[in-house]
């Protein structure tokens, strides 16, 4: 069964937007265009995961997500065009999961999505942690976080699988093409170039964090990430 989603959002662009880019990628989607609404779909349908707005009219997102949360402990992530503190902290201690400012690329809020998901799904042992733990470096797939020397770093989705994807298998050496097959799918029409990018950025953010660890470059190959000691 497609796990269903419910997008409570009153910009009909953005939750059309939504709609088709994750009805695409196998979910059922559900729409609502106010907080009123929305709570009467909430309890019509039980969704596994809400994707809510903040401003909307008859009641905001915020008090929906309190209201949510005294029913239940769905899976929400707030989306909102205001990035203050203030309004990150309003959100999670209404009791959201996520919250992602507008405005958003697709595959962060794919990313996300599946991140809270996973986290969600404590009754399945089959679902293993997605967390790898090398010196001064935490690469959180369930929470979607990485941790540099303590730090959490901002990262965008496609690097966080590209360093968790060579992280998985230290020492193991990975052509680019392969590297673009396994982490940006087969259906990905870009230049090998493209790796070429995303690992300088990674190592912008990890140059000279851990003498026991780091992404190499194996000449006329491709990359691994290459573990000396923990």
């Amino acid at each position: 069964m497609a796990t269903s989603v419910l997008i409570v959002e009153d910009d009909s662009h953005i939750s059309d937007l939504l709609r088709i880019y994750l009805e695409k990628e196998g979910y059922a989607v559900t729409v609502a265009a106010d907080g009123g609404q929305g709570l009467e779909k909430f309890r019509a349908i039980r969704p596994d995961l809400v994707l809510l707005d903040v401003m909307m009219p008859v009641m905001d997102g915020w008090t929906l997500c309190r209201t949510i949360r005294l029913e239940s402990q769905t899976p929400i992530i707030m989306l909102t065009a205001k990035s203050e503190t203030d309004d990150k902290i309003t959100g999670l201690k209404s009791g959201a999961d996520d919250y992602i400012t507008k405005p958003f690329e697709m595959r962060e809020v794919l990313a996300r999505m599946e991140a809270v998901l996973r986290r969600s799904d404590r009754s399945n042992p089959e679902t293993p942690a997605r967390r790898l733990v090398f010196d001064k470096l935490i690469i959180d797939m369930d929470s979607f976080e990485l941790i540099v020397d303590g730090k959490k770093i901002d990262t965008p989705p496609k690097e966080m699988e590209l360093l968790y994807f060579l992280a998985s298998s230290p020492n193991r050496v990975y052509t680019r093409n392969q590297l673009l097959d396994d982490v940006w799918g087969f259906d990905y029409y870009g230049d090998s170039r493209t790796v070429d990018v995303h690992v300088k950025r990674l190592r912008e953010k990890l140059e000279g964090v851990s003498p026991n660890w780091g992404i190499r470059t194996i000449w006329s190959v491709g990359y691994k990430f290459e573990v000396t000691s923990q």
